[in-house]
């Protein structure tokens, strides 16, 4: 790594420059199964699921072990025996889409015999989710000027919210509450692996009778609230009131590009991203309209998001922090809003072909990132028609984070089946 001093260091954003503050430091971990055993003198120049236990406990122990600034600030671990390569970044260099756009220059479709053409990204709703989050600026100018004082009213009132979470307002205790000190407690790892065609049946099922188009981050977060309703009911010692508000952290990309990054271009490194607060609630289904209403709910909820400027409001708040009184402020700032919240959920938009490293072909991919207060972060990435969604817990506040990903499995089920029914009541 240059020294400070050099002339070839590259200048982080304001996110990458809070990232590297220790109070904020986090690292993106990526476990990719190869199909073959790893070469090493070819990996030089340039999973199946055996072991899944010990690359989970692999990845729970790289949790508590932070990048040395003495060196460059990533590190690849190649795991011959499992067949496994385990990729560590710090988050200061680079967000999910600048590090997925890196993912794809390096690797080349398997179905193509000279390893020439590049992966395409899957394409998963009805328009594009972009990544990390995105926004609707695309609807709100559609909808001419009462679009416009909407999304003012919503930033408003969204804003608010979001200072609140930074000076006193909290999420009640529960038994998946983290808090200030949690990023420093022994990690599990567990993966809830979804399939993505059962993710668009239920989309489809709640696209008649809503404004916008219905996403697979719908469906996401409506497998999100139903599923921590689930572990809650079965883990709680006293069943929490209906309608318990939990909130969750999602983080929304600010590059003027949507999507892929050019990778040679130096500006798209580092981070750059807003953070949105997603609330859920604790509630019971009773029938399949009822548990198709919650995910409508939900997606009305994201609706509004989408249509307010709380990711850049965000941003520019942390910003304001770090300009006016430095990555101190600014980390301590953002912490707050962890210590406060409840979880965090990213959604990536995946591969659709499958994928080569070096000529290896990749089984899987999975994300996870390290070093939140939060006591449950949550990641997915899709892949070949599969989604893979890695859960990082503290494990003295969840020992079974397997029940938690079953949980979450369960919920995209019965979503479906519930889907399926519905379809069934309304043909003739």
């Amino acid at each position: 790594m240059e020294s400070p001093g050099t002339s070839n260091d590259e200048p982080l954003s304001p996110t990458g420059r809070m990232f590297l503050r220790p109070e904020m430091s986090q690292i993106i971990n990526v476990a990719m199964g190869l199909k073959n055993p790893v070469n090493l003198d070819f990996i030089k120049s340039l999973k199946t699921e055996l072991a899944n236990s010990i690359i989970s406990k692999h990845l729970s122990d790289f949790a508590l072990s932070p990048l040395s600034t003495e060196k460059p600030l990533w590190e690849v671990h190649i795991m011959t025996d499992l067949k496994c390569l385990i990729s560590r970044v710090h988050h200061g260099l680079g967000d999910g889409m600048s590090l997925m756009s890196l993912l794809l220059a390096l690797a080349r479709r398997v179905d193509d015999a000279t390893y020439n053409k590049m992966p395409t990204l899957e394409q998963v709703v009805g328009g594009s989710d972009g990544g990390d989050g995105g926004n609707n600026s695309g609807g709100r100018k559609k909808n001419g000027l009462w679009g416009f004082i909407k999304a003012i009213l919503l930033t408003v009132t969204f804003g608010l919210e979001f200072v609140g979470r930074t000076l006193w307002v909290r999420d009640k205790r529960t038994v998946i509450s983290g808090g200030d000190g949690v990023e420093l407690w022994p990690r599990k790892v567990a993966t809830a692996k979804f399939c993505l065609e059962d993710m668009k049946r239920v989309q489809r099922s709640i696209r008649n009778g809503v404004k916008f188009p219905s996403t697979i981050n719908d469906v996401l977060f409506g497998v999100i609230s139903w599923g921590l309703s689930k572990y809650l009911e079965a883990r709680s010692i006293n069943a929490p009131e209906e309608g318990l508000k939990i909130t969750g952290l999602a983080m929304a990309s600010m590059r003027k590009q949507p999507g892929l990054q050019e990778t040679s271009d130096s500006r798209t490194w580092s981070s750059k991203f807003g953070t949105i607060l997603l609330p859920v609630y604790y509630h019971k289904a009773s029938s399949v309209d009822v548990l198709l209403g919650y995910v409508k709910r939900d997606k009305s909820m994201l609706d509004r998001k989408k249509q307010s400027l709380e990711a850049h409001f965000s941003y520019f708040l942390g910003t304001l922090a770090m300009t006016c009184f430095g990555p101190k402020a600014a980390s301590l700032l953002f912490r707050r809003i962890l210590c406060n919240t409840t979880f965090t959920i990213s959604n990536m938009v995946g591969l659709k072909e499958e994928i080569a490293l070096a000529g290896n072909p990749i089984n899987y991919l999975r994300v996870s990132i390290s070093g939140s207060p939060h006591a449950i972060i949550m990641h997915m990435v899709s892949y070949q028609g599969q989604a893979d969604m890695q859960i990082l817990v503290a494990k003295d506040i969840i020992p079974d984070p397997e029940f938690l990903a079953k949980c979450f499995q369960d919920a995209l089920l019965q979503l479906k089946f519930a889907a399926q029914d519905k379809q069934l009541q309304a043909d003739p």
